[in-house]
């Protein structure tokens, strides 16, 4: 099996229990926002340029945290295991509009899901192992979602 390194961001909804996450474009399973580091990137600085390009956001680096590594199988490559570097956020970013997410460069649609819990998989929508299985389950422990 092999390995994907990416950044990923857990953006958590102001007002209701919900959790952004992406869709890239020819595939049905939604993520978290995030990507690939490019050469000599830091897990940080992937993550800072991935939600500048998919969404048009610009991170403070300050009101980043890690919330940790984790790994499970990738949702759009087979025989692959992703293993990102997940972060969250202190708040939104000052260009968010939470009612019109914009999205751009590969994503071709951003949206809202409650976590608690997270839908259902279904024929024509999934949602990442990662985030379903790690993610979530580290923001409970961390005591960082509401009901």
């Amino acid at each position: 099996m092999n390995d994907i390194r990416v950044s990923a961001l857990a953006l958590l909804h102001p007002f209701e229990p919900l959790l952004l996450m992406v869709r890239k474009e020819g595939t049905t399973s939604f993520m978290l926002p995030g990507g690939k580091p490019e050469a000599g990137e830091t897990a940080e600085e992937t993550i800072v340029r991935e939600i500048s390009e998919e969404l048009g956001l610009s991170l403070e680096t300050n009101r980043l945290s890690p919330l940790g590594t984790f790994a499970a199988d990738a949702a759009n490559e087979a025989d692959h295991q992703v293993i990102g570097d997940v972060f969250r956020y202190d708040g939104l970013p000052a260009e968010l509009n939470v009612d019109r997410i914009n999205h751009q460069a590969e994503i071709s649609e951003a949206a809202w899901f409650p976590y608690a819990p997270l839908p259902a998989d279904t024929d024509s929508r999934q949602f990442a192992p990662l985030t379903r299985l790690q993610v979530i389950p580290a923001l409970a422990k961390h005591g960082l979602l509401t009901e």
